[in-house]
């Protein structure tokens, strides 16, 4: 059975199974390899994106749960809190192998949308389900902070 799917605003039909993971369709169906997979289990936050909105892991979320949400990945990421989060990323040097860090922005983003002042207890909250391996997370925390204090101002 197709699916119509709309990722980054765009819509694309696809042929796979419904139980099919998010992930697979969005790397290999779609094309659009900045989402990961880590751990397969939604374990880790490697393959996150947003499905109307809110953070999910792609890798164990059925092509068929989808339905007619909008799917946003780190490709299409866009607004002031992702600019912000791009800019103090590179500022703060967060990347260090750059695995994770796709699903780390993501979420970043997502709490951001929820939470423009973020505490240190809700960065900790809104990221523990993003693992790296590089353990550069005081990197991400303080990214984090500083793109909270820029948003909207074009780069943090």
């Amino acid at each position: 059975m197709p699916y119509s799917l709309s990722i980054n605003g765009k819509l694309h039909s696809v042929s796979d199974p419904g139980q099919t993971p998010l992930l697979w369709v969005i790397r290999d169906s779609v094309g659009l390899t900045g989402t990961k997979y880590g751990c397969g289990a939604a374990q880790c936050g490697a393959c996150t994106v947003h499905v109307d909105g809110q953070p999910v892991r792609s890798c164990s979320y059925p092509l068929a749960s989808v339905g007619s949400a909008q799917v946003i990945t780190i490709e299409g990421a866009s607004g002031p809190q992702a600019d912000a989060i791009r800019s103090a990323w590179i500022k703060h040097e967060v990347p260090q192998c750059g695995f994770c860090q796709s699903g780390q922005a993501m979420s970043a983003i997502a709490l951001l949308r929820g939470n423009p002042s973020p505490s240190d207890a809700d960065i900790d909250a809104a990221m523990s389900g993003n693992l790296c391996r590089c353990a550069t997370y005081n990197r991400i925390r303080a990214a984090i902070h500083d793109a909270a204090g820029n948003v909207g101002q074009g780069s943090a």
